[in-house]
């Protein structure tokens, strides 16, 4: 496994315990979590490679039970699999898992999305505009040749779409729409290499903020889906080609 560019500086088990009393065991699983999480939507850690604690602990320079914990809450996640006797390993990929995962993705929004059309205040429409602004001057390959993906995109492009959800008044729905997200990313890299750059997905972004903020609530799901839906069939045919 390679070294991940934003290595962790967390304490091993095998220092003495006066030295945590900066990091307390919270924090270092945290930390632990945070960029496990980052490496396997990314792909840097690919789907369906096992997940060593030892080789973990050197690449992120973590302690064993931060290491372990993380990847107990990344099962929760969905991100990581436990193998029984055997350890861990990040959770596989298929067309059939991400069928259901868009499908899924497409309920939830498309109601998320109407309580927010319904309910959003002017602050909020201003938010959208913003967010969609900002995600427009970001590139999203960081190169113009070939795709390589941009991390910095990527995080504009979440809030952006969190944004949309913002006001439909569920924590819990927020949350839900939140995981499923991170889930599709792993899939969305898979299939950038075909989608790009024959895709617009800056004016399929503005035609939804468009349409959110003129309020018209089933224009704004319908392209919020298309918008969701496109991408399958660019992972079909990266996964054919691979």
């Amino acid at each position: 496994m390679s070294k991940s560019p934003a290595k962790l500086k967390l304490i091993k088990d095998d220092q003495p315990e006066d030295l945590s009393a900066s990091q307390s065991p919270e924090s270092m699983t945290s930390r632990a979590y945070t960029i496990l999480k980052h490496d396997i939507i990314s792909g840097k850690l690919k789907a369906g490679s096992k997940l060593k604690i030892e080789e973990l602990r050197r690449q992120y320079d973590a302690g064993t039970s931060p290491i372990r914990e993380a990847l107990s809450l990344l099962t929760s996640d969905h991100l990581v699999e436990r193998i029984d006797q055997r350890g861990f390993r990040v959770s596989s990929v298929s067309e059939t898992e991400f069928a259901e995962l868009l499908k899924t993705r497409c309920w939830l929004e498309a109601v998320a999305l109407r309580e927010s059309i319904q309910n959003g205040s002017q602050t909020w429409e201003e938010s959208v505009v913003l967010a969609n602004y900002r995600l427009s001057r970001i590139p999203r390959s960081q190169s113009s040749e070939v795709f390589i993906d941009n991390s910095e995109w990527e995080t504009a492009h979440k809030h952006f779409h969190m944004t949309l959800l913002a006001e439909c008044g569920s924590s819990m729905m927020r949350k839900f729409c939140d995981q499923l997200y991170d889930q599709n990313i792993r899939y969305r890299q898979l299939s950038g290499k075909s989608a790009y750059p024959s895709r617009d997905i800056a004016a399929e972004h503005n035609a939804i903020a468009d349409a959110v903020l003129a309020r018209d609530a089933d224009k704004a799901v319908r392209l919020l889906v298309n918008h969701y839906q496109k991408t399958s069939g660019f992972l079909a045919q990266q996964l054919a080609e691979d």
